[in-house]
């Protein structure tokens, strides 16, 4: 079984890096500097282990690799990207291969679903950060991580099974359930905070912007009777195996969407986190307000060339309540 991880960003390469050190075959996509980095010297992992420098094929695109009928693969590329990525596959000669979803949002999996049969959720909880190419980095201990995982929309199956057997040799905490959309939708809730620390920064308390957007987003699930699991920080699982840590001479500057601000990657995932909200809301009669000011704002701060961290918590507010 070879695992290929398309899109070797923070949560990609770390989870291609660490697959790799444990002696799994990975063929990564990538582009731009991370690519170049990677093949030329590997992908260097910090994490409370130190530094690894992991080794494994990189290719530009998906027409680069001869598909194997037991491949897994790995989406881990931003949900306003899936799109054109599912196609790539498509083109390339992907068919029955089991693709799994390892993305916030909970719309990538229909996206998915839509062009191949044999899709899977996933839920991911890691805390990496990838700024410069050739380099990624896990702030938790002991494992790197933990994902919930199960078969779109419902059920769970051997290729499960197997993706956990090799995350777990991987240093990855892997959880394979039937409902695996539930825990997704749960994250989604947590990452409706995401906007709120990227325009304000990480070292400002926009927490009550983000429980606003989060009790919002739960209301809105409930109106609609779609149910969630809650993974954040009251989930026992995290005390067991999330624990943080402190890397020497690196700094975790802050979830994905900070993340795109700050490499000024030209697009953010909000659309797909905030403006799910929206959707459900406006699909079910809910009010949403505060979640669809924060997805406007996610566009405004792309528009106007703006990096993380700028707004103050005041002008936030301000914008948020307009």
């Amino acid at each position: 079984m070879r695992i290929i991880v398309y899109g070797v960003g923070a949560i990609g390469g770390v989870v291609a890096a660490a697959l790799a050190l444990a002696g799994r075959e990975v063929v990564g996509i990538a582009r731009g500097g991370m690519l170049d980095a990677i093949r030329k010297d590997g992908l260097s992992l910090r994490s409370s282990r130190g530094t690894e420098q992991a080794q494994f094929d990189c290719v530009a695109s998906p027409a680069e690799i001869d598909f194997r009928p037991d491949d897994i693969i790995m989406l881990t590329m931003k949900g306003q990207d899936t799109g054109a990525a599912l196609h790539a596959l498509r083109n390339a000669g992907v068919r029955e291969q089991a693709i799994f979803c390892c993305q916030n949002g909970v719309a990538n999996e229909r996206q998915a679903l839509r062009l191949f049969p044999n899709v899977h959720g996933v839920t991911v909880m890691m805390p990496a950060t990838y700024l410069d190419p050739g380099r990624v980095a896990i702030f938790v201990e002991p494992k790197f991580g933990m994902f919930d995982i199960g078969r779109f929309p419902g059920g769970m199956d051997d290729a499960d099974r197997a993706f956990a057997e090799a995350l777990e040799a991987a240093n990855v905490a892997a959880f394979p359930m039937e409902d695996v959309m539930a825990s997704k939708y749960g994250k989604l809730i947590m990452n409706l905070g995401n906007i709120v620390q990227a325009a304000v920064g990480v070292d400002v308390d926009g927490s009550s912007i983000s429980k606003r957007a989060r009790a919002e987003g739960e209301a809105a699930l409930k109106g609609a009777g779609i149910p969630f699991l809650d993974v954040g920080a009251d989930d026992p699982r995290r005390d067991k195996f999330m624990r943080s840590v402190k890397l020497e001479g690196e700094t975790y500057v802050g979830g994905s969407t900070t993340q795109s601000l700050t490499r000024g990657s030209g697009s953010v995932e909000t659309d797909y986190l905030n403006g799910e909200i929206s959707l459900i809301g406006r699909l079910h009669g809910i009010p949403t307000p505060v979640n669809d000011r924060l997805t406007t704002l996610s566009a405004e701060l792309l528009g106007g060339g703006k990096g993380a961290g700028s707004m103050t918590l005041e002008e936030l507010t301000a914008y948020v309540d307009a």
